[in-house]
């Protein structure tokens, strides 16, 4: 016959696979001590939030493809940690009226490698937020449409026409530029415009 504690102990082991489950992680010292100043830092709420925002950076950001050291993808495109300082330093070698054309063929890029990597066609509307997702988790900024305008806050570009041919490319679209210091707002002039 069965204790209470050994019949607990089956229920819980042939419960169904929506439920929960407990895990245990061994840290080493210096791992613990690090997530406990995290956490006392106040910059983790603690080390449940930690690791389900760990685990979703790792999905997001494709971690199980990575080839270390330094060989980074993100579905089919090669990724770089890149200071925005290097990409400030490229720009300004470029002549003023080649930005928007450079940030378009950027554009038309991200819509190859979001289309091939995620099979998500940014040309549709209905994708443009999924797209703006893919951005952010990337690390272009955070992007928001709303009615006719789309809102780029904390952009790692920060020039105003780089980034309207990025959009421009990437969405297949016609914008105005309404703001050139972050945030940058575009308004929507027409769609497919390419």
């Amino acid at each position: 016959m069965q204790s209470e504690d050994e019949k607990r102990l089956n229920e819980i082991i042939h419960t169904t696979n929506n439920r929960a489950k407990r895990t245990t992680i061994i840290l080493e010292k210096k791992e613990r001590e690090y997530i406990d100043s995290l956490i006392r830092d106040g910059k983790e709420p603690g080390i449940k939030p930690l690791i389900s925002k760990m685990l979703s950076i790792y999905q997001n950001m494709m971690i199980q493809d990575w080839r270390f050291p330094g060989e980074y993808y993100c579905g089919i495109s090669r990724v770089a940690l890149v200071n925005v300082e290097i990409l400030n330093t490229l720009f300004q070698q470029l002549p003023t009226e080649k930005w928007y054309e450079c940030g378009k063929n950027i554009g038309a890029a991200l819509k190859v490698s979001m289309e091939t990597a995620f099979g998500l066609k940014t040309t549709n509307e209905e994708n443009w937020e999924k797209a703006f997702h893919r951005l952010k988790i990337q690390g272009f900024g955070d992007c928001h449409i709303k009615d006719k305008y789309i809102l780029i806050k904390s952009p790692f570009i920060n020039y105003a026409e780089v980034w309207r041919g990025m959009l421009d490319g990437l969405l297949e679209t016609k914008l105005d530029t309404k703001t050139s210091a972050p945030p940058l707002v575009f308004e929507i002039k027409t769609k497919h415009a390419l």
